[in-house]
C-alpha cells in the first residue's frame, strides 16, 4: 500500500511555514492542524500568563488575541481546502 502524497496550497504553505511547520509530500493536513492549534493554544496560554504577570494592560488583551488568531487565520479553513484537488 503506498502512503498518500498531499499538494497544498501555495497559501496554506506559506501560513505553516510562518509557525516553523515545513510538510513533507506525506504529511496529511490533519496533523498539521494539529501541530498549527497546538502552537495556537501555547501561545495563547502564554499571553495570558503575560496579562497575570501584567506585562501590559488589560484593556489591551483583546486586541492581542485577535491579532493572535489572525495569525492563526489558517486554523479557521476546513481541511478539504486545505489541498489541491487532482487534476
Amino acid at each position: 500500500m503506498s502512503p498518500n502524497v498531499y499538494n497544498f496550497h501555495r497559501e496554506v504553505l506559506d501560513a505553516l511555514a510562518s509557525h516553523g511547520l515545513i510538510p513533507g509530500p506525506e504529511t496529511s493536513p490533519q496533523q498539521l492542524r494539529n501541530a498549527a492549534r497546538d502552537l495556537y493554544k501555547y501561545e495563547i496560554r502564554r499571553l495570558r500568563d503575560r496579562l497575570l504577570a501584567r506585562e501590559f494592560p488589560k484593556s489591551d488583551y483583546a486586541d492581542r488575541v485577535i491579532a493572535l488568531r489572525r495569525r492563526y487565520w489558517l486554523l479557521s479553513v476546513p481541511l478539504e481546502l486545505w489541498v489541491l484537488r487532482d487534476q
